[in-house]
Parts: structure tokens; C-alpha cells; sequence
């Protein structure tokens, strides 16, 4: 048996023992994230037995990393839609021939943007955002353009305990109005927001796999939505700033060195991650060169 248990308090412990290891894996970080050797996801997409194993070290890693992966965009789609149907981006769109596969393309030109160097959970605009997501590297810069990771299941879990029972039943606001549309013209930014109305979630989630709690707030989330309650709030000052500087803390916990991996790109290489457990951030770097990546992203459920 070649798969090596991840170290820590972190790995969930309903990985099913039936499951067959045929794959090399190595942990990069005590928290999260494992490459994996000896597979092709070409095959994979092809192989339901393959599939379901590397889902169960998706659930147990979060994040798992492959190498050399020459596969078609046709086998990419293919593989992630063994976790579900994809969803297209209402701002970036879809390949047109491949429908749910999202070109994230940097040239030299491309217009300066601020979306993907912020630590985020794809999609959590939406009423039910997104269950993971597969990228491809096409091209990559020499030096720069890596993405990190971060294992919310472990923010929560370290939270101190004041912390957990105050949050303990609240929700928030996610928003893409506030963040894609902050940069269009005030019309074309209201049919967004009509399109793609604020959603509301848990601001802690539970994975509906793993069962783990999740701290379920990042660079989408606007406010709390019943934080002012005469438990909480006795004078003004409780709510603004009070209310703003607690969603303030629990975003911070993304950039916790601790509970992050970070991922060195070269072409053809795979991430697969678990939105619902993690957020990333594409550190933008490379600047003058290009990077090209292909996205699959994973249509979820409704949090709870």
C-alpha cells in the first residue's frame, strides 16, 4: 500500500477503508494538500473505480496536486463531470466548444484585475457555490504565478472556543455586485445584481460529506445578517465597528501560513480542490509574462 496517512488532526476519518490505493501519494503540508503520482486523469475520466479513489483523497487532502497531465480539454471536462454537472462563469464565459471549461488567460495586454489575488471560495455569490473545481496549467511564467491554498475546516477548529459561540448561528451576505461589478458602469452592475441577487449562508458551514465544520466567510462576504440582537448589540458601537471587525478576524484566518499549501505550476500540471473546505489565492507575480489556466468548475450544493 503505497498512500501515506496525513499527519495531524485534520484528515477526516470517514475516508472509506474499501476504497483501493493504487496511487502514489505524498502530503505537502501537515494540514493539506497531496501530489499524486501514478495516475493519469485521462484514465480517470474513462474509469470509475480510478475516479472514486481519487475522490476519496480529495475528501481526506482537500487539495491534490498532479504532474504531467497531457490530457485533452475534452478528457479535463470529462473528469470533472464525474463530480457533477459544471457551471459556466457569468463573467469570464465558458470555451465554446467545451461548455464549462473557463479560460483564465493572462497575456501581456489583458486589463489589470484584482479577483483572483484575493483569498476566496469560488462562487459563494451563489445560492449553492461551487462543489470544487479541476485546473489545467497551459502555459506558466519561469519564476512566479503560484496558488495557495487554505484549509478552512482547520480555521474553524482552531478558533478559540469565545470565538466558536459567537459565531454559533450567525449568517452573512456574499456578493458579487460588490466585487465583479464594482468595475462596471452602475447599470450593466445592477442587471448583474439582479441576475446573481446577494446570497446568504452559514457563516459556518458543515461539509455535507465529511460532516467537518467549516468557517465559511471570505473576500465575497459582505455582513452578517442577524448579528444585531440585544444579545449582541447594547449600543450602536457594538454593531459598526463591533460586527465589521469580528467578520473582519474570521476572514484574517485564510492567511494563516499554517493552514495553507502552496502550489508551483508548470504546464500540464492538475489541481483539484474542494471549494466547499478551502479558499485560494493566485499570487500575480509574473508580470511581464503570461499564464494560462483551464477550469472546470464543479456545480455544489446549498450550504447548511
Amino acid at each position: 500500500m503505497s498512500q501515506t496517512a496525513l499527519p495531524g488532526p485534520a484528515a477526516p476519518a470517514l475516508v472509506r477503508p474499501s476504497v483501493r490505493r493504487s496511487i502514489k501519494v505524498e502530503p505537502l503540508t501537515c494540514t493539506i494538500g497531496a501530489e499524486l503520482s501514478g495516475v493519469d486523469l485521462g484514465d480517470a475520466s474513462r474509469d470509475a473505480d480510478l475516479f472514486t479513489e481519487i475522490r476519496e483523497l480529495l475528501l481526506q487532502h482537500k487539495v491534490l496536486f498532479l504532474r504531467d497531465q497531457d490530457i485533452t480539454r475534452a478528457e479535463h471536462v470529462a473528469f470533472a463531470q464525474r463530480f457533477g454537472p459544471l457551471e459556466d462563469h457569468p463573467v469570464a464565459g465558458s470555451d465554446p466548444d467545451h461548455p464549462g471549461l473557463v479560460r483564465i488567460y493572462k497575456e501581456l495586454d489583458s486589463p489589470p484585475e484584482h479577483y483572483e489575488n484575493a483569498l476566496h471560495t469560488d462562487g459563494t455569490w451563489r445560492e449553492t457555490p461551487a462543489m470544487g473545481a479541476v485546473l489545467r496549467c497551459v502555459t506558466t511564467p519561469s519564476v512566479g504565478g503560484d496558488t495557495l491554498w487554505v484549509n478552512m475546516a482547520e480555521a474553524y477548529r482552531r478558533l478559540p472556543d469565545r470565538v466558536k459561540e459567537q459565531i454559533d448561528g450567525l449568517r452573512a451576505r456574499h456578493s458579487i455586485e460588490a466585487t465583479f461589478g464594482a468595475v462596471m458602469p452602475t447599470e450593466a452592475r445592477h442587471r448583474l445584481k439582479a441576475q446573481y441577487p446577494d446570497a446568504e449562508h452559514p457563516v459556518v458551514r458543515t461539509h455535507p460529506e465529511t460532516g467537518e465544520k467549516i468557517l465559511f466567510v471570505n473576500g465575497f462576504t459582505t455582513h452578517f445578517v442577524n448579528y444585531h440582537t440585544p444579545e449582541n448589540v447594547r449600543f450602536g458601537l457594538d454593531y459598526a465597528p463591533g460586527a465589521a471587525n469580528l467578520l473582519t478576524y474570521l476572514i484574517s484566518q485564510a492567511a494563516i501560513p499554517e493552514y495553507q499549501v502552496r502550489w508551483r505550476w508548470q504546464p500540464n500540471s492538475v489541481a483539484i480542490w474542494d471549494n466547499r473546505s478551502t479558499q485560494h489565492y493566485a499570487v500575480q507575480d509574473y508580470w511581464p509574462a503570461v499564464r494560462r489556466m483551464e477550469r472546470a468548475g464543479i456545480v455544489g450544493d446549498r450550504p447548511f
